[in-house]
């Protein structure tokens, strides 16, 4: 059983390296002239799918460049950034 139970141990520490990566896609504008755009960028996986914390670690980022976020679209994997990178065209994993 004490084998058992470390094997699992093991086991679940050397899949923690294996997490999935993390991406968004968002809406920002900045004012004066007021200006839009739509980007895709990568989070850390300890905040993907939990908006409040996503928006907390994305407002900095891109407060930088004086830009202001407005939505996060949604939260996906690597499988989903094809489809989205004309899209987000310069601001494609930018921040």
């Amino acid at each position: 059983m004490e084998r058992l139970i470390i094997s699992i141990v093991v086991m679940a520490a050397l899949a923690l390296p294996a997490q999935a990566e993390c991406y968004l896609d968002y809406k920002a504008k900045q004012d004066d002239p007021l200006r839009l755009h739509y980007g895709v960028a990568q989070i850390s996986d300890a905040v993907c799918d939990n908006k409040k914390a996503a928006r907390a670690e994305m407002e900095p980022r891109l407060a930088v460049d004086g830009w202001t976020l407005i939505k996060i679209m949604g939260f996906f994997g690597p499988d989903g950034l094809n489809e989205r990178k004309a899209s987000a065209g310069d601001y494609f994993l930018r921040y």
